[in-house]
């Protein structure tokens, strides 16, 4: 049985430090966010330190949004760092599809290091995965495929979770499915909305060892909160509902989570949190 609710409370009891390795334009937001939840961000980048800083995390989270060298060469290190100490690593492959070298350095990390959970829309998993998936930038549409035969055939290639992000939400191992149906369209409207929340699953990870269902409730979570921060801000525009979203992140409860989160598992069953 998936509690979401629960899930949460750990984390807040627990306050997990999350080391990140993110994209220059996402990584304030990203530090607020974890914060509100009630996590403890890191963004350690130096490959001096990458790998001690991943040993002694509760979850690394590598973004590929601004890449050079320099960064792929401390992720390396972290990832590393990190699988040594049995910290659970994610992958945000942003962008992946848009040049090979956004694809290369995603497979690179992939085939290099144990990821725990890989977390993209549907066009990065796709091009990752080697299947054909329009994209435009570092944002890729839905598509016409199976996004639930997407994930899984992924989950199965990269050894590993896959969530899917879009109107609705595919977290699989290749086994389980889920489908989250929370969340609100003002997410699409604001840059790293999808990075902050690879960083929450990292945060979910870092306290529940079921991998699948800590990005299944990691997805409830910010998926309500999303809920939350639109109808707080009003309809005043997507500048309101950012700072409303970190506000919601610290307030939803475990209660709210289990009232309001819309969790299905892959036969179409209502799963219990």
């Amino acid at each position: 049985m998936l509690e979401a609710g629960a899930i949460l409370e750990q984390v807040r009891s627990a306050n997990p430090l999350v080391h990140n390795i993110t994209n220059v334009v996402v990584t304030n937001f990203t530090a607020n966010g974890l914060l509100a939840m009630g996590a403890s961000p890191v963004m350690a980048y130096a490959r001096e330190e990458a790998g001690e800083m991943a040993g002694i995390a509760g979850a690394l989270v590598l973004n590929i949004g601004t890449l050079d060298e320099t960064v792929v060469e401390s992720m390396l290190i972290a990832g590393k760092g990190a699988n040594e100490q049995n910290v659970p690593v994610v992958l945000d492959p942003v962008g992946a599809g848009a040049t090979a070298y956004r694809t290369r350095t995603a497979r690179k990390l992939i085939e290099e290091l144990n990821i725990a959970v890989v977390r993209g829309n549907a066009a990065e998993i796709a091009n990752v995965a080697g299947r054909n998936w329009d994209i435009k930038g570092v944002d890729g549409g839905q598509g016409k495929g199976d996004l639930a035969e997407l994930a899984i055939t992924a989950a199965k290639q990269f050894n590993s979770v896959v969530v899917i992000t879009g109107k609705e939400d595919v977290v699989t191992d290749g086994k389980a499915v889920y489908i989250i149906k929370n969340g609100h369209p003002l997410l699409t409207k604001v840059t790293g909305a999808g990075c902050l929340l690879s960083s929450v699953i990292g945060a979910f990870l870092a306290v529940e060892n079921n991998h699948v269902n800590a990005a299944a409730a990691a997805l409830a979570f910010y998926g309500v909160a999303a809920e939350r921060a639109a109808g707080l801000a009003g309809g005043e525009g997507p500048g309101t509902f950012q700072v409303q979203l970190l506000n919601s992140l610290s307030f939803v409860s475990s209660k709210e989570i289990n009232e309001k989160a819309v969790i299905m598992n892959g036969g179409g069953k209502h799963e219990s949190i």
